[in-house]
């Protein structure tokens, strides 16, 4: 599965048995060293999938001619026919002709009225003969371009049901993904250390928390970093103060994820937040995920500060939207993208637009499909349906791909 450093077990390991988690970086440096090796990285899949997909790239394209050429057929015959046609009105015109005169020139002309009817026969042979061959071969074309049509769409059909299923692949990607950060933040928001420093704010115990946030860092490798806050909202520690050590004494209290983790009802509650560029972290890309730190550690304790840790948004999300299954011929003229609820794009493959771009996605309230754009493109979507207890944020995963793009030779 592309992107399957994702589904590496670190919700399960640090669930059910955390102290083994955090303090086993060696584990967790191995699984990211194999997770996150450009081998795993890169799309896993042996050469027979794309054989595959190339095939089915070809059979629509010699589908696709199929269909031009029968088109061609009935326009060529529709127009020869009707030319004979023509010619045959005229020849009809011209024994008519041929006729009164020959009635107008008596005996002299009655030889020349033989000829005319006679003319005037075969044109009549010719007329019934186009008639039954536009019957007939009109008939046999419409079919066949009908034929034609109908395959061509039940093709496209499957692509596009092929494309929305990788769209829903990269939103449950990010979904198991971001699970895995709202267990980490109730969890970490629980040690001793870190309640310590909300409790008590002095240099030991801030330093002590500084620590004990720098060993999680040191395996959690997705994370920019994570900052222990006072109730009022000032930055007590950090655990990256070497790299963003300018941070520790900041006030965010004004922040909306501060607030809305002040306000978590318990320790099983945590605020998510939009993809957004942090200007406290050299102006990176992070998801933010933050709940209250309570008094003792306790699930139903008083809110005595806040955790927040800064998820490393960018490599991640690239890491989804560029390593979809598609075929090399595929990606020409494709573009991956993951949108937020309000459509905004969060990510993409070809790197442009994000954070920036809404994107106009007609879903018609549909958790998942796919529709031809104005352009002619096919927009395939599919909506975050959540992982365990992450109800998702109300993400899309979107596929397009312009049909009129030439192949990759």
């Amino acid at each position: 599965m592309p992107g399957g450093f994702f589904l590496c077990g670190d919700a399960i390991g640090l669930c059910s048995n955390p102290q083994h988690t955090l303090y086993a970086p060696k584990v967790r440096n191995d699984w990211h060293k194999s997770c996150h090796s450009p081998e795993a990285r890169a799309p896993r899949h042996d050469q027979a999938p794309e054989r595959i997909i190339i095939k089915g790239r070809k059979q629509l394209a010699s589908a696709d001619r199929i269909v031009e050429l029968s088109h061609h057929v009935g326009r060529v015959a529709d127009g020869k026919i009707s030319g004979i046609a023509e010619i045959n009105r005229e020849t009809k015109f011209l024994a008519l002709n041929a006729l009164i005169e020959a009635a107008r020139a008596g005996d002299a002309g009655r030889g020349f009225s033989v000829v005319a009817s006679q003319v005037k026969q075969v044109s009549e042979r010719i007329s019934a003969i186009t008639a039954e061959l536009n019957s007939e071969l009109a008939g046999s074309i419409a079919e066949l371009t009908q034929l034609g049509d109908a395959m061509i769409r039940q093709m496209r059909d499957h692509q596009g049901q092929r494309f929305a299923d990788m769209a829903l692949n990269m939103i449950e990607l990010i979904d198991r993904n971001l699970y895995e950060r709202s267990c980490d933040v109730r969890w970490w928001a629980t040690d001793a250390a870190i309640v310590a420093a909300a409790a008590q704010p002095e240099p030991s115990t801030c330093a002590w928390a500084s620590k004990r946030l720098g060993v999680i860092l040191d395996s959690y490798t997705v994370y920019l970093d994570l900052w222990v806050i006072d109730a009022q909202g000032r930055v007590l520690a950090n655990g990256r103060p070497g790299t963003y050590g300018s941070v520790t004494g900041k006030m965010v209290s004004g922040v909306d994820w501060f607030r809305r983790a002040m306000g978590t009802a318990s320790g099983q509650d945590y605020i998510s937040h939009d993809i957004a560029v942090s200007r406290f972290l050299n102006q990176s890309e992070v998801a933010t995920y933050a709940t209250a730190i309570r008094a003792d550690g306790k699930a139903d304790g008083e809110p005595i500060g806040v955790l927040a840790i800064f998820f490393d948004w960018a490599p991640q999300a690239d890491a989804v939207v560029k390593h979809v299954r598609l075929s090399q011929e595929e990606w020409r003229g494709t573009r991956c993208l993951l949108l937020d609820s309000g459509r905004r794009v969060i990510a993409a493959s070809d790197g442009v637009g994000v954070l920036d771009e809404v994107f106009p996605l007609q879903d018609g309230n549909a958790p998942s499909g796919f529709y031809t754009d104005k352009a002619g493109r096919l927009v395939a979507f599919a909506r975050t349906p959540g992982y365990e207890t992450y109800p998702g944020m109300g993400w899309y995963g979107v596929i397009v791909h312009d049909h009129g793009q030439p192949p990759c030779h």
